[in-house]
């Protein structure tokens, strides 16, 4: 079964790029296109895609609110925030609203095809390395631990080492590696993690560590 994705972008010749490399895939389906937020919510209501690739400057309603509407909707489709800059100040708001990574506007077509894969499997769209990189540069360079943090008093020792890991930036099977867990254990953590605090995704989990403090813990390993 292919992947449905829609198209957000108020820029043409942008939407025309990313369709004519995802037609070319055999396992991704470009079901919609949309200029502006307003007019996504209503290509996503009609189409009920996977995944939205989303722009955040955009006019009228912009990328971040309906990237919000969307999660909250009855049919959540997976939202990839489309950024020109790794360091963009909108980036970090969409993630907050939901979406699940972002990718730069001039990705090459693998990398495009290859982050709606990962966010259907349900990981984080960018490098953990540049993910890291931007909660750092807007959350704090050097944030302080807070042990004692009531968002985290629900969580067992071992799944407080697995959010810790996840904040550092590594990828299940890096921490499968890291706590001697077989990689299907560490998915298990992560899922009992994002439960218990009520989050939506892996990368809804490094915000609230990198807030926590959690970026400032010793790695195990």
């Amino acid at each position: 079964m292919s992947v449905r994705v829609v198209l957000v972008d108020d820029q043409t010749l942008v939407r025309t790029g990313f369709r004519l490399v995802l037609d070319a895939t055999d396992d991704i389906e470009v079901v919609g296109e949309a200029a502006d937020g307003s007019h996504a919510l209503d290509v996503v209501a009609r189409t009920r895609p996977d995944v939205v690739l989303m722009d955040v400057r955009m006019p009228g309603l912009d990328g971040i609110e309906a990237t919000r509407r969307i999660r909250c909707g009855p049919s959540p489709a997976k939202v990839i925030i489309l950024t020109t800059f790794d360091l963009d100040e909108y980036v970090l708001a969409g993630l907050r609203a939901g979406a699940s990574g972002f990718l730069l506007k001039d990705a090459l077509a693998a990398d495009l095809v290859t982050a709606i894969r990962v966010v259907v499997a349900g990981e984080a769209v960018a490098a953990p390395s540049v993910t890291r990189r931007l909660f750092a540069h807007y959350l704090g360079r050097s944030p302080a631990p807070r042990p004692a943090d009531e968002r985290l008093a629900t969580l067992t020792g071992r799944e407080r080492e697995v959010l810790t890991l996840i904040t550092h930036g590594l990828s299940n099977a890096e921490i499968a590696v890291s706590l001697s867990l077989a990689e299907s254990t560490v998915k298990t953590h992560l899922g009992r993690i994002l439960t218990k605090l009520s989050l939506r995704d892996r990368v809804q989990a490094v915000i609230l560590g990198y807030e926590c403090g959690l970026a400032a813990s010793q790695v195990s390993g």
